[in-house]
């Protein structure tokens, strides 16, 4: 099969290709799936760098999560050949075949294509395990969330809407948040840095969760906005700067600073993990949250996928098509 391979770790991509490499064979409790998309995320760059917490031997083929068509199913899964299935993989999505866990697997709701489906997975996690089960978001409350235009900053936007929050979407480009206001109705959009006076006044004191996958200044900034009891979710450096904040920061104005991992979450509590992912797929079903693609790309033109992501040129989601 053809994949897109990482042989050796660089900070410009110069150590990554498409490669002719032996199909996977699936293991016990294992589905074979023919890939027909497969969602480019953050992580998946910082990893052809060696810069994310996952440092997978080299080579890899890298791809976090994929939607597609099962090839091969073992007896009594719940599955058949045939049937559109989208998974989390952490590895190797970016291929014309992947074989994944079946009881990692969920089924395609109807009105999904296969680019939606491999967009709801990982963005979507994020923000379910960063807002119900760390920042305890409740109707009503004003969520800022930071990067909206990207993809699991987008997806943050969606479900805070969809719990009934106020939401507050800020970005670097003007142009990007009139998109995400038109199609997701957010209460206000801010431009990023320089957001602190106008969400205090919108919110009437502080937002009482902030959402960050930004990292640096915008952290900084964060914590002078935040309410009384406020949660600020640390939810990645996309900015490139881990930010520090001195410990009577939190203290005096009483908020929480929350790390979060979303697969980790899952890993550690693994029921509680599942009942994530049944809560995402039951919402995409009821149609409640709408993942939204910018762009799809063939695999051989993953380099302009990843150029993009570095660049942050999207709204929404990138997608590779093998």
């Amino acid at each position: 099969m053809r994949a897109l391979v990482v042989s050796t770790l660089s900070p410009d991509l110069s150590g990554c290709g498409i490669a002719d490499v032996p199909d996977p064979v699936a293991t016990p409790g294992q589905l074979l799936v023919r890939v027909h998309a497969a969602s480019l995320n953050f992580p998946d760059l910082l990893m052809t760098r060696g810069a994310y917490q996952l440092k997978p031997p080299l080579p890899f083929i890298p791809g976090m999560e994929m939607a597609g068509e099962v090839v091969t199913a073992p007896a009594d899964c719940g599955f058949t050949i045939g049937d559109r299935v989208v998974c989390g993989t952490r590895l190797g999505a970016f291929a014309e075949l992947v074989a994944c866990d079946a009881d990692a697997a969920r089924t395609i709701p109807d009105h999904l294509d296969y680019v939606a489906a491999a967009s709801v997975g990982t963005a979507y996690l994020t923000a379910y395990v960063s807002l119900v089960r760390l920042g305890a978001l409740q109707p009503g409350e004003w969520v800022l969330v930071h990067g909206a235009t990207g993809g699991v900053g987008l997806a943050a936007v969606d479900l805070a809407k969809a719990l009934g929050a106020r939401v507050i979407a800020t970005s670097r480009s003007v142009e990007k948040l009139e998109q995400v206001a038109a199609d997701y109705h957010v209460d206000a959009t801010l431009t990023a840095p320089g957001f602190r006076t106008q969400v205090k006044e919108l919110t009437g004191g502080g937002a009482d969760v902030i959402y960050d996958p930004v990292g640096g200044d915008v952290f900084d900034e964060s914590t002078r906005c935040i309410a009384f009891g406020g949660r600020l979710l640390v939810v990645g450096f996309a900015s490139g700067r881990i930010a520090e904040i001195a410990t009577n920061i939190p203290l005096i104005k009483g908020f929480s600073v929350v790390g979060v991992r979303a697969g980790e979450y899952g890993r550690q509590f693994p029921a509680r993990g599942r009942e994530n992912l049944d809560a995402i797929w039951r919402l995409a079903s009821e149609r409640r949250i709408r993942p939204r693609v910018d762009r799809r790309f063939a695999l051989e033109d993953w380099r302009a996928a990843f150029d993009a992501m570095q660049a942050s040129d999207m709204v929404g989601k990138l997608v590779i098509e093998p």
